[in-house]
């Protein structure tokens, strides 16, 4: 089945993630009609896929000949496409970031459950070769996780002053996605988090899978913030692995999206995983799935609001100076 998609927003990714994977899936994804802020931009990539360049999002999602919408793009409009697509009945590819407030914006999630549409927010780490490689080792060779340590780069454009009392409130999407992507990994929800936060940066957000400190898994996820802005080349120079894990019978560690590195009993083992699938192509295929299918799944959509009220609850952590308890 063919769906007919129409485009809300383009941003940063569409020419290196979205344009080449809907340029490889045009068997399953007809573009039929674009909106953009930017209407130069709308036009052109309306030109290209042969669709209609339209001046506003409600008349791209009531459309008669569109099936479901790729929402590409964070802006000032928030959840208001992806709700009126709801409303129109039409699916929803949600790629326009996870920075969401779960307890003020519950509302947002109960409209998209009631309305009966598929909708999916978009996961990236999860489908990238080297995760899926390792959730397969895990279960074969290297035995459940018990040690995870993320890391993470940010770079500092703000001295303390200027970063005031407001800490720990940047857009936190990327914060959110590396909770949902140690969650993912390890098979489970986290039960505690503790949080260190400095000059408006998350510096270590602790999340234990057992609150009690002998059992269970522990994931960290460590922000390395102490480079300013002029030296971005220098953030990239020899850093740690995107993610370490120490499992039963052996350690991992991986750089996204396909390079994967291995220990166990017989020695290193070194995965190339280059050949594999881009990350944009695995997306879009199990959205397709997910539409097509006569059984609808949420599950990424309810698995990024408790990431996010994971991250809430970080904050919490940083301003009480305790461990806080997680909903089970």
């Amino acid at each position: 089945m063919k769906l007919r998609i129409g485009l809300i927003g383009l941003g940063d990714l569409w020419q290196t993630r979205y344009r080449p994977a809907l340029r490889m899936l045009d068997d399953r994804f007809d573009v039929r009609a674009v909106y953009s802020t930017i209407s130069k931009l709308a036009e052109s990539t309306a030109a290209e896929f042969q669709a209609d360049p339209i001046d506003g999002y409600r008349s791209l999602v009531y459309r008669c000949d569109i099936d479901a919408v790729l929402i590409l793009k964070q802006c000032w409009l928030g959840w208001l496409p992806a709700l009126a697509a709801c409303q129109a009945g039409k699916a929803v590819y949600w790629a326009a970031g996870l920075d969401f407030d779960p307890h003020h914006q519950n509302a947002v999630l109960q409209a998209i459950e009631q309305s009966g549409v598929s909708f999916m927010a978009e996961l990236p780490r999860r489908f990238a070769p080297a995760t899926l490689r390792l959730k397969e080792l895990i279960a074969t060779r290297l035995g459940a996780p018990r040690l995870i340590r993320v890391h993470r780069q940010s770079i500092n454009d703000q001295t303390p002053e200027q970063a005031g009392p407001s800490a720990c409130r940047p857009d936190d999407s990327e914060l959110v996605e590396l909770v949902d992507w140690c969650r993912y990994v390890v098979g489970k929800s986290p039960q505690c988090v503790t949080s260190v936060c400095q000059e408006n940066t998350f510096q270590s957000l602790m999340l234990q899978y057992d609150c009690d400190p002998h059992q269970g898994v522990i994931a960290e996820i460590a922000t390395d913030g102490t480079l300013p802005t002029r030296w971005k080349e220098a953030a990239s120079f020899r850093s740690p692995a995107a993610m370490k894990i120490q499992c039963e019978n052996g350690v991992a560690f991986i750089d996204l999206p396909s390079s994967l590195v291995w220990f166990d009993d017989a020695g290193r083992h070194v995965e190339s995983l280059e050949t594999e699938s881009p990350v944009g192509e695995r997306m879009l295929r199990q959205f397709h799935r997910s539409v097509t299918s006569l059984v609808r799944d949420l599950g990424g959509l309810v698995d990024a609001y408790e990431a996010a009220a994971v991250v809430q609850a970080a904050r919490q952590s940083h301003e009480s100076g305790q461990r806080v308890q997680l909903p089970v």
